[in-house]
């Protein structure tokens, strides 16, 4: 190989290597940033009356909702009970046939807790985040509702809220004020999990 070869080549790896580097390194500050983001605005509570809570699924144990959903399903109660919200949608499938849904869980608990049947709509079939809140948009549509109220953990807002607008959803931000996630081990995880996700997100909303 000629020297003049080489010496191209040791070019086109050094400018290689300092894209890597700077894509490394935007993507290292990107994710910090929206750490931080998704801390900060799980502490936003959005008071407002709207037509609907949406509320984010969870996991199931049998036919009782998680301690992590039971909080959902309670906080979207509370709103309703405060009139806050005049329905309350419910989202989450299920992973065996044989097993209830995840919304089917959450509106017998939210009836116990004296929620009218007539105001409870459920989304039985959405596995993720986007699907929970894209099924209950189509339901939402479907009865003509303008405003909605989101219910999730404080973390998971973040992500959720920016997914509501990217579907046209004029929505609000309410966190479950109690939560499994008090202590730092549980808590980092799931900011983490955050953060990877919703930047993720946050890189392909240009092809949406």
């Amino acid at each position: 190989m000629s020297e003049s070869k080489q010496h191209q080549r040791r070019l086109y790896t050094k400018m290689a290597i300092r894209v890597i580097l700077t894509l490394v390194i935007a993507y290292v500050v990107l994710f910090a940033f929206s750490a931080y983001t998704i801390w900060t605005f799980g502490q936003k509570n959005e008071v407002a009356t709207t037509d609907a809570a949406i509320v984010l699924g969870a996991a199931v144990d049998g036919d009782q909702p998680s301690p992590v959903f039971r909080e959902r399903i309670r906080h979207a109660v509370w709103l309703y009970k405060q009139e806050l919200v005049r329905n309350i949608i419910f989202t989450g499938g299920t992973d065996h046939a044989s097993q209830p849904s995840e919304a089917e869980v959450a509106r017998r608990y939210a009836i116990t807790q004296g929620v009218k049947e007539d105001d409870i709509f459920t989304d039985t079939t959405s596995r993720w985040t986007t699907e929970n809140i894209q099924h209950a948009a189509a339901i939402a549509r479907s009865h003509g509702w303008q405003t909605f109220t989101l219910v999730s953990d404080p973390l998971h807002m973040r992500r959720a809220q920016l997914i509501a607008e990217t579907e046209g959803l004029k929505a609000y931000s309410s966190p479950t004020t109690t939560s499994a996630y008090t202590s730092l081990s549980t808590q980092i995880p799931f900011l983490l999990r955050e953060t990877f996700f919703y930047t993720g997100y946050l890189m392909t909303i240009p092809f949406r």
